[in-house]
């Protein structure tokens, strides 16, 4: 598998750079992942020019995840079923036409109906880039495909809002969309000229449908059920109350239905949809683990940073989003210099010292107060993606170890899944944790406020005189106690997130040792 096939490609296997490769399919995935966050800053304007309400624009959102998490764990099914190549190229063609549909749609009914369509298209493309990828590189190359990989999958998150809020300041909503079509256009011409699938591969379908196959319709609808209900379940939980909600009860009742019942019947197929089996082999249990916390962690983070400096700070979308681009930056630094380390250093050490770093930056920010300044933010964030960098590949390389080639396609599905769901897991617990944590300080806070304390009498005195008004004073001060209660609530789900990340070291004693991964893994 170190060369590539000549296939149906227009260039021989000997004319194929690796890293013109890994350029195409790594630009794919970044378009993809980027999509997830970059529309979150555009949403307030896209609720007003298509005039919905706030509640009604997050199904925007939700309506991309729901999709998205349904066909990801079954792309590796469906990349070996009709080919690797002809399935990315399929994702790149539909993620497109979805996104100008996206860009053109007239009302919020039609966009939502364009983002599932997104969601489909774009599944795929995070798994069988992977895929491409290991075809591409030879088995002592492999770290270095995953940095590139990587670098497109980590950084995406902390540029995309950024980009959208630059787009959306400076042109309209519209663009965030339109832009991935060009970009798909010119991936889609690249990927038919220079991808193409490894030969055991091409014969191992043809001998697939010599024997004909049969597809897993129950197991296909059991897995739409749970995880599209999943999906629901976390994106709108905070929003509707969680359990004390009959719709929130009735999507967890579908996807505990979904979930559990998708379980029992894969694991009895012979050809299962989702290869759960694989959960079984201790690295690649593990390393779901670990990737599962990795997608908690970065896109809690993600989320959590530009709403403090939004909600607290007065920073527009455009400084929100700076405060995470150099850590972007750091991401794109150190990826390929860890895809080196990886195949020279226990990649368990660097797991370690990556779940310390992150560990340690987590407490620093659990540090934070309203005074803190926009360098001092940078280098936080920045602290933090240091050692995000050193998660990724290790994680990845280690959960190869014992995975045999023809399992490589569902194994990447499930790890890139882990990831995904760890997200938004992470959105949904530390958004639940933030507001009800505000909450409760702001209780704390109230019970302190009284006349009888002379630094509350002498501020009151103070805003009295300076607004002319008594009203006007009591609610600059509730004011204040509302902004602390909210920063001490940031400063504990910090800690939170701290301790699950030291938590993980316990599970790094427990992975096997493993170099580069073996052919055929991603």
């Amino acid at each position: 598998m170190a060369g590539i096939s000549a296939g149906s490609a227009g260039l021989p296997a000997s004319a194929r750079n690796p890293y013109l490769i890994a350029t195409v399919v790594g630009i794919a995935a970044f378009m993809e992942v980027l999509d997830i966050s970059i529309a979150n800053v555009a949403l307030q304007h896209i609720a007003g020019s298509l005039s919905a309400g706030q509640e009604e624009s997050t199904w925007v959102l939700t309506s991309y995840l729901v999709a998205n998490g349904i066909v990801l764990p079954m792309s590796g099914w469906l990349s070996d079923l009709i080919g690797r190549r002809r399935f990315f190229i399929m994702s790149v063609g539909v993620f497109s036409v979805a996104s100008f549909l996206c860009g053109i749609a007239p009302s919020l009914e039609l966009l939502i109906c364009a983002r599932v369509l997104q969601g489909f298209g774009g599944a795929g493309l995070q798994p069988v880039s992977q895929a491409i990828l290991s075809d591409a590189f030879p088995p002592e190359k492999r770290g270095m495909a995953f940095g590139i990989y990587g670098m497109a999958v980590v950084a995406a998150p902390a540029i995309g809002p950024t980009l959208g809020g630059w787009i959306t300041e400076n042109y309209s909503w519209h663009w965030i969309f339109l832009i991935n079509v060009p970009i798909g256009m010119l991936l889609i011409a690249l990927a038919r000229v220079f991808v193409s699938d490894p030969p055991e591969l091409v014969e191992a379908r043809k001998t697939r449908m010599a024997r004909g196959f049969k597809i897993d319709y129950l197991g296909l609808a059991l897995i739409t059920l749970g995880l599209g209900a999943l999906q629901i379940v976390l994106d709108k939980g905070q929003q509707e109350d969680w359990f004390d909600s009959g719709f929130i009860q009735l999507w967890a009742l579908f996807a505990a239905i979904g979930i559990v019942g998708a379980v029992f019947w894969e694991l009895r197929q012979k050809d299962p949809i989702v290869n759960l089996r694989l959960l079984r082999q201790r690295n690649f249990g593990i390393a779901n683990g670990l990737m599962f916390l990795l997608g908690f962690v970065l896109l809690s983070t993600t989320l959590l940073l530009p709403q403090l400096t939004q909600s607290l700070l007065g920073y527009n979308a455009l400084l929100a989003g700076l405060v995470l681009t150099p850590g972007g930056m750091i991401l794109l630094v150190l990826m390929p210099l860890m895809g080196r380390l990886v195949s020279v250093i226990d990649a368990r050490l660097l797991i370690g010292i990556g779940c310390m770093i992150v560990g340690s930056s987590m407490l620093y920010m659990g540090t934070l107060s309203l005074d803190v300044d926009f360098n001092t933010l940078v280098w936080a964030r920045m602290f933090q993606t240091a050692g995000l960098a050193f998660l990724f590949i290790p994680i990845n390389t280690l959960a190869y170890v014992g995975i045999s080639p023809d399992q490589s396609g569902s194994a990447s599905a499930l790890i890139n899944l882990m990831r995904n769901v760890g997200g938004s897991f992470g959105i949904s617990l530390t958004t639940t944790l933030l507001a009800r944590g505000a909450q409760a300080h702001q209780v704390e806070l109230v019970d302190r406020v009284t006349p009888l304390d002379p630094v509350y009498q002498a501020t009151m005195d103070g805003l009295q005189a300076a607004t002319g008004s008594e009203q006007a004073a009591h609610g600059a001060i509730y004011q204040m106690v509302v902004q602390q209660a909210t920063m001490l609530s940031f400063v504990d789900v910090f800690h939170v997130l701290a301790i699950i990340i030291f938590a993980c070291l316990l599970s790094v004693f427990a992975l096997r040792k493993g170099g580069a991964p073996p052919p055929g893994a991603h």
